[in-house]
């Protein structure tokens, strides 16, 4: 069996490493041969030009393939997977059209996993852990209320008067600040247009506590069900979201103002692009500085008020000699599941992170080695 890997971009390289040294059969597909050769050709030359015909000329039954490719190519190679019996694997959300694969990969007996990078990832194998956790400990009581949160960032280690930077084009960052998001607070429906209308702090459980501005990004709201919540379950807070330096709001808010103010279509996508352009000429990360990951998922239980089972995974990583952070974290957690789905630990059909209490041990104890830091704090 065969693992087909397409993208080699800065977020890929660790985790397809790590597949090669292990001897599994690889191919590596990327649409700029020459950057694939010298990011992984002291491994291999089995490297081709990215071309989807010529993938599914040679994509056999119980092969998988791995997108690191844009978002656009991720539904176009799980067809092609199903048509081929082969097994599908990308970083990112699971799309309307992705989960609409349902039924045909189930048919063809083969896993479309989604959602195994960072964020969305790793935050997910926490989440599943807390709740299970919380299920089988004796303070579980259906009638409790619950708190959950979930923010991470990737952020510079050595902060600059921007409080931010870039490791590859601005302009997904800056779209992204146009995006509304859903989530709970205080028992309600939080519907938000824009991230600085609820910027918050958070105080991140690190050995030496650090303060975070975060804010609510996407849609939480399906993740109560993906994650296990009890439909009975009285919520207080859920929030899936973003962090950044302390010092980001202030930093950015000229940023904000221009934002809100961009006219919808052509002239406003010009001068995103231009403003994204000046964001990487003023601050895109130097050669071999390192980058800083932080993620921290809590989940809180109250009980008539009091606090009866509160625990946080917390998680600091940095780049160092073997790279990124960011690239270390999401693509490794890939590798991991690639391995899984050859293993035949995943069932056929579309899905996120795997929650079978197992699993997530087995992957939590590989991301311990890759983080400088990785806790589970007891609040209580």
């Amino acid at each position: 069996m065969t693992i087909h890997w397409c993208g080699t971009g800065l977020s890929a390289i660790p985790g397809l490493r790590s597949l090669i040294e292990q001897g599994h059969p690889v191919t590596v597909w990327n649409r700029t041969v020459e950057k694939t050769r010298d990011a992984v050709g002291d491994l291999t030359d089995d490297i081709r030009a990215f071309d989807p015909e010529a993938l599914g000329k040679v994509l056999e039954p119980g092969d998988v393939v791995v997108s690191m490719l844009p978002g656009d190519w991720h539904v176009p190679l799980a067809e092609l997977a199903i048509a081929k019996q082969a097994h599908f694997v990308s970083s990112s959300y699971i799309s309307p059209e992705m989960r609409a694969l349902d039924d045909a990969a189930r048919e063809a007996g083969v896993s479309l996993v989604n959602e195994v990078g960072l964020d969305p990832g790793i935050d997910h194998l926490m989440a599943h852990h807390l709740v299970a956790a919380y299920r089988a400990s004796e303070a579980y009581d259906p009638g409790n209320t619950v708190s959950f949160v979930s923010y991470c960032g990737g952020i510079p280690k050595h902060p600059n008067p921007f409080r931010y930077k870039f490791s590859w084009s601005p302009l997904g960052v800056l779209k992204a600040l146009k995006s509304p998001s859903r989530s709970i607070r205080e028992f309600s429906e939080l519907r938000v247009n824009r991230p600085w209308d609820a910027i918050s702090d958070y105080t991140a459980p690190l050995p030496q506590p650090e303060r975070f501005e975060v804010y609510p990004n996407r849609d939480s709201l399906p993740f109560i069900e993906e994650y296990g919540f009890d439909p009975a379950w009285p919520v207080r807070d859920f929030v899936r979201g973003t962090l950044r330096l302390g010092g980001w709001a202030e930093a950015w808010d000229s940023v904000f103002r221009e934002i809100e103010t961009l006219p919808e279509g052509p002239e406003g996508e010009a001068r995103l692009r231009e403003m994204s352009a000046q964001f990487w000429d003023e601050n895109a990360y130097d050669e071999g500085e390192p980058d800083r990951v932080v993620l921290c998922v809590g989940l809180k239980v109250e009980q008539e008020g009091a606090p009866v089972w509160h625990k946080t995974w917390v998680m600091d990583a940095w780049g160092d000699a073997r790279g990124t952070a960011m690239g270390r974290l999401v693509s490794f957690t890939v590798a991991q599941a690639v391995r899984s789905v050859l293993e035949r630990e995943i069932p056929a059909g579309v899905s996120a992170a795997p929650s079978d209490p197992g699993q997530v041990a087995r992957w939590m104890r590989e991301i311990d080695r890759l983080a400088q830091h990785l806790q589970l704090v007891d609040h209580l």
